[in-house]
């Protein structure tokens, strides 16, 4: 059983001495998934036994940073007693888990119709499984993390869920791994605060430092994807991708944080809501953390005016 916020250090295996030769060296495009499957063999966690399940939940931790609530910063926040605020952040640190899980079923199920009936022994489909690999044991983490928190199984709105079913069966090229790399990018930001926050329950800060840790090499191979499908793109590709990427954001980034989550963690459920939805701090939150993605988006071409409306709508920019 594991007790410390910030798992050991997976010890490096010897790569064979004739991996270089099989693996086509001097190959530009396959240079980063060869570095990812090295840095795969090298840090890899297994949450099985690195978090520590067995301790019961200490309910004088939070579970997620507090300037991360919906709530901060609002009236409301402010009458709450210190239990209500830590028991919220609690149930909003499991939706944002289970949000994850939903997308991270959508990715794999992208990642593999990309790679269907291509060369095994390419690189990059070796690094495509291997994040596959990566995604089913996060995804299993954040569910025995949620239930450990002690809430119900959150899952997106009706819409949302219909919407990822289209979205996993028929994205394809920078679409997909560009909404990819959105869900990365905004949860690695908050995890990171929530990870270093000694406020948080001590196994939640360890799921954070494993989530990131894995998470930097998909956001690596996300932006290297996206960069590579549009190398040829032509204008209206281009537009009709930037829209989709948009719409994708707004639904994974609205579907973040459950409406259940307020009356489930014994509080007004409509009050909440409504000084949630006009709570300018958390939107300063989650723009901050979103200012990387739309440099890298802008960079890609990919802030077109229509995909801009959804972007400021989910308040990503």
């Amino acid at each position: 059983m594991a007790s410390s916020t910030v798992p050991p250090k997976t010890p490096a295996r010897p790569r064979p001495k004739n991996a270089e030769n099989a693996e086509n060296p001097g190959n530009p495009e396959r240079d980063v998934t060869r570095r990812l499957l090295d840095s795969a063999a090298t840090l890899s966690y297994d949450p099985a036994t690195e978090v520590d399940w067995e301790t019961p939940l200490d309910k004088d931790f939070h579970g997620a940073s507090p300037e991360w609530s919906t709530l901060y910063g609002t009236a409301y926040w402010g009458e709450l007693s210190d239990a209500q605020r830590k028991e919220l952040t609690r149930h909003e640190a499991a939706s944002v888990a289970s949000t994850g899980i939903w997308f991270e079923m959508i990715l794999q199920q992208m990642v593999l119709r990309d790679i269907y009936a291509k060369d095994p022994t390419d690189a990059d489909f070796q690094w495509a499984l291997t994040e596959i690999a990566d995604e089913c044991r996060h995804s299993i983490m954040f569910a025995r993390g949620a239930q450990k928190l002690g809430a119900p199984a959150y899952r997106p709105h009706r819409v949302a869920v219909e919407l990822g079913r289209a979205f996993k069966t028929l994205a394809v090229g920078e679409a997909a791994y560009a909404a990819i790399l959105v869900a990365e990018e905004v949860l690695d930001v908050m995890q990171r605060d929530w990870m270093r926050d000694e406020r948080v329950v001590p196994f939640v800060r360890t799921i954070n430092n494993i989530h990131v840790v894995e998470e930097s090499r998909h956001m690596k191979f996300a932006r290297d994807e996206t960069r590579k499908r549009l190398a040829h793109a032509g204008w209206a590709r281009r537009q009709f991708s930037a829209l989709v990427i948009a719409i994708a954001s707004y639904v994974i980034v609205t579907s973040m944080v459950n409406k259940g989550v307020y009356a489930n963690a014994g509080l007004d459920g409509k009050r909440a809501r409504a000084e949630a939805e006009t709570n300018e701090h958390h939107k300063s939150m989650m723009r901050s953390s979103c200012s990387g993605l739309m440099e890298f988006l802008a960079s890609a071409r990919l802030l077109t005016k229509p995909a801009l409306v959804f972007y400021r709508r989910a308040h990503l920019i």
